[in-house]
């Protein structure tokens, strides 16, 4: 198939490339895809694109208009794209449902780790000589409540290596796993999570009734000094209110690999530019955030199986028109 690659960074190219078995024609282009870069794609029979792009209707409209039939998500979340809209054009969606689950948790450890220990700030002051330990205190990870929010492949996992820190693990998800239970995880209403958490990661989708799960309501709900992270997507948390947080001390640490509106920042350089979002800009002057663009994901494994797993989905599309990896 002809597919035209939006969003495309150098790696992209290369892993992408290197997967291509199955001699489909790939356009790979810098730019996202929105209303006014989807003409890029006029000729091709589809398009593969990435968690910042807009698969609005508006888009889809224009795509279908010029013989797209397929929309090959390379990430797993869907909440880019209005599902209804494409099936009504005949459009078929189809994404990567699992990458490499332990990139995500791994690095949801490394973040927590990171402002608890405060290595980013010793590794800032040694480089300068500073070699006082002021400022500098963490806590013992060994013993304390750990609150986990999605149970799914990435939960687990991070509920693992918190389970080998002897960490009491609680959970919620709308679905409980026994999975989850024989890694020590106890099932717990969202209150009592919140409630009881000295730490909380988010590893749940984007859906309706997780937008701003983390809000101005909940955030009065925290145990006081909570740990923070966010490996999964933006909008779960309501950055005003986190900010509001953050300053009363309910938030003592908040790590974020996403951000609500990271659209047209994250994966981009901006160091020669004034960057307009004031809540962005207000969440980095605080010491105890820290905030890493999206990078979660970005593993060797996890990079080789998404190219493995889009070029296989087009590949079988093309074949028989349908995808066991089709979002209905």
């Amino acid at each position: 198939m002809k597919m035209a690659v939006f969003s495309s960074k150098p790696y992209d190219k290369q892993f992408l490339s290197a997967a291509n078995n199955g001699g489909h024609s790939l356009k790979f282009l810098e730019p996202r895809l929105t209303a006014e870069t989807a003409s890029l794609s006029s000729g091709y029979e589809g398009v593969c694109v990435f968690v910042h792009d807009e698969l609005s209707r508006p888009v889809l409209d224009i795509l279908s208009s010029q013989g797209c039939r397929l929309v090959a998500l390379r990430c797993a979340g869907f909440n880019n794209v209005d599902l209804v809209a494409a099936q009504e054009l005949g459009i078929t969606v189809v994404r990567v449902p699992a990458y490499s689950p332990a990139s995500v948790a791994e690095f949801a450890v490394g973040l927590l780790l990171t402002l608890n220990r405060k290595f980013h700030r010793s590794y800032n002051r040694v480089r300068e000589g500073n070699f006082s330990l002021d400022g500098l205190v963490g806590f013992d990870l060994e013993g304390k409540t750990v609150g986990v929010i999605g149970t799914g492949k990435i939960g687990q996992i991070f509920i693992r290596i918190m389970r080998g820190f002897d960490c009491r693990v609680l959970a919620h998800d709308p679905h409980e796993d026994n999975a989850a239970k024989k890694l020590g995880a106890t099932y717990v209403p969202l209150e009592t999570l919140f409630a009881e958490s000295d730490i909380i990661s988010l590893h749940c989708p984007l859906m309706p009734s997780t937008h701003h799960l983390i809000n101005t309501e909940s955030v009065l709900k925290l145990k006081a000094g909570v740990t923070l992270i966010n490996t999964s997507r933006g909008a779960l948390i309501d950055s005003s209110a986190a900010i509001e947080g953050i300053k009363s001390g309910k938030i003592g640490a908040l790590g974020l690999d996403v951000y609500e509106e990271e659209s047209g920042i994250f994966y981009e350089n901006l160091s020669e530019c004034i960057i307009d979002d004031d809540i962005l800009m207000r969440l980095l002057t605080f010491p105890n955030v820290m905030i890493t663009s999206h990078q979660a994901f970005f593993t060797k494994e996890a990079l080789e199986n998404i190219a493995r797993t889009t070029l296989g989905n087009i590949t079988e599309f093309a074949g028989a028109g349908t995808c066991v990896n089709q979002v209905k």
